[in-house]
C-alpha cells in the first residue's frame, strides 16, 4: 500500500472510530435521561475491580455498551483517543502493533482506562511516568448534572481535570480520554536483585529512582516483592530490541516464583513486551494460590483461558455471594477471616519502617512494592497538584500492595487490621487507595481526600447529588 493509501486507510479508520463513539455517547445520554430524577445514577456494569461493597440500587444504570473501544491511535503524535470503559487489555492490543504503549499499564487486563484515571492505577513505570491520570491530555466527562464537558489542564473545566483522579465516579464518568503513548521495543530484559535487609532495599530503590540506572545498566521498569524480612527483591526491567529466547509464565511456570533465587548476583530473564505488561495477570500476582491454581496437578487441568484475573474475579464474586470462605472456616471451628486487600503509598524513606511493622502485625506475604513520583513538578503544580489524592511533587513514594485475609478474634472491632493499617499509613505521612474497605471518620477522610476542594467540585458538577459522594461510596456501609 502506498503512503497515500496508508494515510487514507488511517483516516477512514479514524472517522469510523469516532462515528461509533458518538453513537455510544448518544446511548449513554439516553440512558441517563431514563433514570428517575430521585434515583442515584450509576453504571450498568456487572463486573468491577473494586473490593469494597457496592451500593444496592434497583434503578437502571447508564448504558456504557458503546464506550468500550479504542477510538483512534495517532502513531505519529503518539496519542490515543479511548472510550472510558475500554480495558487495558484492548488498549494495549491496539497500540502494540504500532510499537507504542500507554505510559503506565496497570497490572490486570480488565482494569479500564476510565477506572484507572478516576480510581488511580500504578505499575513499574510509575517511578518515571507517574500515575495513569498524568498522561491524560483531555477527557470528556458525563457529569452528575447530565452534561458532557471536555476537561483539560487549562480552561473552564481545569478544576474538574485536576479533581477527577480519585473521585471514583462521584463527580462524573469519563466518556473519552486522549492519552499520551510511549515507544516500546519488542522485549524487556529483567534482573531480579535479592536483598537480605529491607533498609538496603529501600536505599537501593531510592537511588535507582533518581539515577534510572543500576550497576551501569539502564532501568526502564522497577518494582519489587517482599517474601520475608530477610528475603526481598527488586526487579529491574530494560527495554530492548535484541532478539533472543524469552520466558513464558502463562503455562506451568509461575512468574513471581521465578523471581526467587539464592545468589547475591542478579538473576536474569527476558519477556516479550506483551508478556511483561501482563506478567502479573495470569496468577493475579500470587492470589491464584487461594484457588489451587499453583498446584502443578490442578494447573495442568485448569484451562489456560481461565488463568487470568477476570476469571478469578468471578470466583471471588461467588465467595462474596455465598460466604464460601467463612463457611469453610466455620466447619473447622474458626471465626470468619478479615479481608485485607489494600494498596498504600508511603514515602520511600519510611518504606522499611512500614514493611517491618506490617510483617510484625499482619500475617500476609508476599508484599508488592512499586515506587512512584508524580510527573508534574513545576511551580504551577506546587502544593497539591491532584487535590483528591495529594501526593507531593518531587517526592518518591512506594506503593505497598497486600491482598489476602487474616484471622479474627471473636468480639474484636470490625476491620481491626484494616484500621491499624490506615492509622499507621497516616502516621507515616502516606495515603491509602480507596478501592477496598475503608474505616475513616468523616473529618479525617475529608482532611486526607480533598476536603473543601471536593465539596466545591461536587456542588459545581453534581449540584443535585445524582451521584454518591466520595465518603458514602468509599467508607459508609450499605
Amino acid at each position: 500500500m502506498s503512503l497515500l493509501g496508508k494515510a487514507g486507510h488511517a483516516s477512514a479508520a479514524h472517522e469510523s472510530g469516532f462515528a461509533a463513539h458518538r453513537a455510544g455517547v448518544e446511548r449513554l445520554l439516553a440512558s441517563y435521561r431514563a433514570i428517575p430524577a430521585t434515583a442515584n445514577v450509576r453504571l450498568a456494569k456487572k463486573t468491577s475491580n473494586l473490593f469494597r461493597a457496592r451500593a444496592k440500587n434497583t434503578a437502571p444504570g447508564l448504558d456504557v455498551s458503546g464506550l468500550t473501544k479504542v477510538i483512534a491511535v495517532d502513531a505519529e503524535a503518539r496519542t490515543a483517543d479511548v472510550a472510558g470503559m475500554t480495558t487495558y487489555e484492548d488498549l494495549v492490543a491496539a497500540t502494540l502493533p504500532y510499537g507504542l504503549a500507554p505510559l503506565v499499564v496497570p497490572q490486570l487486563k480488565t482494569i479500564t482506562l476510565g477506572g484507572a484515571v478516576t480510581g488511580l492505577g500504578i505499575e513499574s513505570t510509575s517511578f518515571r511516568s507517574g500515575l495513569p491520570h498524568e498522561s491524560v491530555l483531555e477527557m470528556d466527562v458525563l457529569t452528575g448534572a447530565g452534561e458532557i464537558i471536555t476537561a483539560a489542564p487549562d480552561g473552564e473545566h481545569a478544576d474538574l481535570f485536576r479533581g477527577f483522579p480519585n473521585s471514583y465516579g462521584t463527580l462524573g464518568y469519563s466518556v473519552r480520554l486522549k492519552i499520551e503513548l510511549e515507544t516500546v521495543p519488542p522485549y524487556v530484559a529483567l534482573r531480579h536483585v535479592r536483598f537480605h535487609d529491607l533498609r538496603e532495599l529501600e536505599s537501593t530503590l531510592a537511588r535507582i529512582v533518581t539515577d534510572k540506572t543500576y550497576d551501569g545498566e539502564r532501568v526502564d521498569y522497577l518494582d519489587g516483592v517482599v517474601f520475608s524480612a530477610d528475603e526481598s527483591y527488586l526487579t529491574l526491567g530494560r527495554q530492548t530490541d535484541e532478539p533472543g529466547p524469552v520466558s513464558d509464565y502463562t503455562g506451568m511456570d509461575i512468574y513471581y516464583r521465578s523471581i526467587q533465587h539464592d545468589s547475591d548476583r542478579p538473576k536474569r530473564d527476558r519477556l516479550t513486551i506483551h508478556d511483561y505488561l501482563w506478567r502479573w495477570d495470569t496468577d493475579w500476582f500470587w492470589c491464584s494460590r487461594a484457588f489451587g491454581t499453583q498446584n502443578p496437578t490442578i494447573r495442568r487441568l485448569w484451562p489456560k483461558r481461565y488463568r487470568r484475573s477476570s476469571f478469578y474475579w468471578k470466583l471471588i464474586a461467588l465467595d462474596h455471594k455465598y460466604n464460601i470462605g467463612d463457611k469453610l472456616e466455620a466447619r473447622q471451628g474458626n471465626p470468619p477471616r478479615e479481608r485485607v486487600v489494600q494498596d498504600v503509598e508511603v514515602p520511600v524513606e519510611r518504606t522499611a519502617d512500614f514493611v517491618e511493622w506490617f510483617l510484625r502485625e499482619i500475617p500476609i506475604e508476599p508484599i508488592w512494592l512499586c515506587p512512584l513520583r508524580l510527573r508534574g513538578s513545576d511551580a504551577s503544580n506546587a502544593g497539591r497538584p491532584w487535590p483528591l489524592y495529594p501526593l507531593q511533587p518531587n517526592r518518591t513514594y512506594v506503593n505497598v500492595g497486600f491482598w489476602s485475609a487474616v484471622p479474627t478474634v471473636a468480639g474484636q472491632q470490625e476491620g481491626k487490621a484494616n484500621r491499624a493499617i490506615e492509622q499507621t499509613v497516616t502516621e507515616f505521612d502516606g495515603h491509602k487507595s480507596l478501592y477496598s474497605d475503608s474505616y475513616y471518620g468523616k473529618d479525617e477522610f475529608a482532611a486526607l481526600y480533598g476536603g473543601e476542594t471536593y465539596t466545591d467540585l461536587k456542588k459545581r458538577y453534581d449540584p443535585d447529588q445524582r451521584l454518591l459522594d466520595l465518603y458514602s461510596k468509599a467508607v459508609q456501609r450499605k
